[in-house]
């Protein structure tokens, strides 16, 4: 497997997590956003978004990075990254999608770009504007994990698609100087997550791209 990915994407974090979490190995290909390589014509061959992650395993190029896990669990079952129960695998995915199409696109690089270089707001405003979705995002979020479905993580006592999606939003909250004292139950989560290898491999320091 050949997994096109970029130390800082949130997206392509995912993934990363999700392969360690099922000791898959892969041929990692960086992609530079900021120096612009996702639109060179020989990615875009790959994926015509511009974006990270691509998995590509033997002839199947995947796009978008919920959709690569999914593939990867249908694929290597063990361990699951859904519940076996219907219920479970709603929530687990209404946890996921809550950041992955709530929170994470308005803080993605094209977005804070665009405010910077497009709208002339500078890097105090851009981080203003980082923070004052994390604070819009993260309340509702701690209210979603107060219910007796919630274990040492977002969903029971393994990992899931929910803590793949949280532990890459935390992370860059933090780096923004985002406030999450609020969110005793999001911290404990992450705080569980990168006790473990498979999410400290993934982590972007870690990455051989990282700058």
């Amino acid at each position: 497997m050949r997994l096109y990915t970029y130390f800082r994407s949130s997206s392509a974090y995912r993934v990363r997590i999700a392969l360690n979490l099922k000791g898959i190995p892969y041929e990692p290909q960086f992609v530079h956003l900021r120096r612009g390589e996702q639109v060179h014509p020989d990615y875009l061959s790959l994926n015509p978004q511009g974006l990270v992650p691509v998995l590509v395993d033997g002839n199947h190029v995947l796009t978008q990075s919920l959709a690569i896990i999914e593939y990867l669990d249908e694929t290597h079952p063990e361990p699951p990254l859904l519940p076996k129960d219907s219920p479970g695998r709603a929530r687990v995915r209404a946890l996921a999608l809550a950041i992955a199409c709530e929170m994470h696109p308005l803080n993605n690089l094209r977005v804070l770009q665009y405010l910077g270089s497009v709208l002339g707001h500078g890097e105090e405003n851009s981080r203003a504007w980082y923070q004052h979705w994390i604070a819009q995002g993260f309340p509702a979020f701690e209210r979603l994990l107060a219910n007796s479905a919630t274990g040492r993580f977002c969903h029971g006592d393994a990992p899931t698609l929910a803590d793949i999606c949280l532990v890459p939003q935390v992370f860059n909250a933090l780096r923004y100087g985002c406030d999450l004292s609020p969110y005793p139950a999001v911290r404990r989560i992450y705080e569980a997550c990168t006790a473990l290898l498979a999410f400290r491999a993934a982590a972007p320091e870690s990455q051989p791209d990282a700058e």
